[in-house]
């Protein structure tokens, strides 16, 4: 048998935390710039066994980029 907790969870704040006696606080002030400052993609479960850290996804992106740069400047070349 479970024995009950000796102190019970009081779920109010103390007199000393009185947040209408604080200046300024305003919900989500930062929020914009926090998430301006941020690119999170998300990739699915199946690439993320294959790409484990941002590291192997960083590489496999800077490759995909430089054989399309190459192959459409090689287009561009044949067509002129």
């Amino acid at each position: 048998m479970k024995k009950e907790s000796a102190v019970k969870r009081n779920n109010e704040l103390r007199k000393e935390y009185d947040l209408s006696k604080l200046p300024g606080g305003v919900r989500g002030k930062y929020y914009r710039q926090a998430t301006a400052a941020t690119n999170l993609v998300l990739i699915e479960p199946d690439l993320s066994a294959i790409f484990p850290d941002s590291e192997t996804v960083n590489r496999a992106l800077r490759l995909l980029a430089d054989t399309a740069q190459t192959v459409g400047s090689a287009k561009r070349r044949r067509s002129q």
